[in-house]
C-alpha cells in the first residue's frame, strides 16, 4: 500500500484547483494544499474545493489524510479578503458586511461546509500538521478526527485579535480537546501553543520529528486500516455523541451498536 502521506494516488488526482488536491489510493485519500509560496493561505475558492473534495470522495475511502506542500500547514485567511477589492471574481468581506443578517449568515454557513464533512461516521480523517496552523489553518486542523504533528508545529486563533471570532466550526471541538478555560485562554490571546503543549493537553495525538511525520501518519491509518471498517465506524459514532449523552443513553447506546455488530458477525445483520 502507498504512504498516505504521498501526494499521489493510482489513477491521478481526482480533484486539484484553487490550492487543493485530492488523490486516492484504494482505502486512502489525501487532501493536500497546494500553495506553499503563501504558506497555503485560505480563500473563499479554496473552501468551495474543500467543500467539492469531500462530495467527491469514493465509497471505497476509510481514512482521509489532510497534509499541506511547504514548511507551514495553513497561515489562515488570506489578508485579501479583507481589501476593498478582495479576490478576484468574489465579493471582498467588506462588501459581504453591508448585506442582511441572513445573507451574511448564508455565506458563512456555506464557507462552514469545507471544515464540516471531515466528521463524517464513515471516515476517519487525520490532519497531518508542521509549521504554522493559523486561524482557518488551526480550525482546518480541529476540523479532523485526529491530529499528527511535526515537533516544529504551532497552533494560533488570531481572529479574536482581529476583532473576529472563530467561525469555521473550531469551536466545538477546541473546546472538547482542551476544556473551556484553555481554549478561551487560547483564542482571546491569540498566542501560539507548540507541538509539546499540544499533545500534552489533548490538541495533537503524537508530536514527532518533522522527516518522520509522513510515517507516523503512515502507521496510523494502517493501524486503522486493520480493524474491520464497520466497527470502526460504529465506535466513532458512540464516541461522538458520548459527550451529549447521560451514562443511561450511552449504555443504550453501546447496547444497540454492538448487538448490530454481533449480528453481522453471526451472518444476520440486515
Amino acid at each position: 500500500m502507498a504512504s498516505p502521506a504521498q501526494d499521489h494516488g493510482t489513477a491521478g488526482p481526482v480533484l486539484d484547483q484553487d490550492g487543493v488536491r485530492l488523490t486516492v489510493d484504494d482505502a486512502i485519500a489525501t487532501v493536500t494544499l497546494t500553495n506553499p509560496a503563501k504558506r497555503n493561505a485560505q480563500s473563499p475558492a479554496l473552501w468551495r474545493a474543500l467543500t467539492e473534495t469531500g462530495r467527491r470522495l469514493p465509497g471505497t475511502v476509510r481514512v482521509v489524510v489532510l497534509r499541506a506542500e511547504g514548511k507551514s500547514f495553513s497561515a489562515g485567511l488570506d489578508r485579501q479578503a479583507f481589501t476593498p477589492e478582495g479576490f478576484d471574481g468574489e465579493p471582498s468581506f467588506l462588501d459581504l458586511a453591508r448585506g442582511s443578517d441572513a445573507e451574511l449568515d448564508a455565506v458563512i454557513a456555506e464557507y462552514q461546509e469545507a471544515f464540516t464533512w471531515w466528521r463524517r461516521s464513515d471516515i476517519l480523517s487525520i490532519a497531518a500538521v508542521r509549521g504554522h496552523a493559523i486561524g482557518a489553518g488551526f480550525q482546518l486542523a480541529l476540523a479532523c478526527d485526529l491530529r499528527i504533528v511535526a515537533d516544529d508545529a504551532q497552533f494560533a486563533m488570531r481572529e479574536t485579535g482581529l476583532g473576529l471570532v472563530p467561525d469555521l466550526t473550531g469551536t466545538h471541538p477546541l473546546v472538547s480537546l482542551v476544556g473551556y478555560a484553555r481554549a478561551l485562554e487560547i483564542c482571546v490571546t491569540g498566542r501560539f501553543v507548540t507541538a509539546e503543549e499540544a499533545v500534552s493537553c489533548g490538541l495533537a495525538n503524537l508530536a514527532v520529528p518533522a522527516d518522520q511525520l509522513d510515517g507516523a501518519v503512515r502507521d496510523l491509518a494502517s493501524a486503522v486500516l486493520a480493524a474491520p471498517r464497520d466497527a470502526v465506524v460504529e465506535t466513532k459514532a458512540l464516541l461522538q455523541g458520548a459527550a451529549t449523552r447521560d451514562l443511561d443513553t450511552q449504555r443504550a447506546a453501546e447496547r444497540a451498536a454492538q448487538a448490530r455488530r454481533l449480528r453481522d458477525l453471526a451472518g444476520l445483520g440486515e
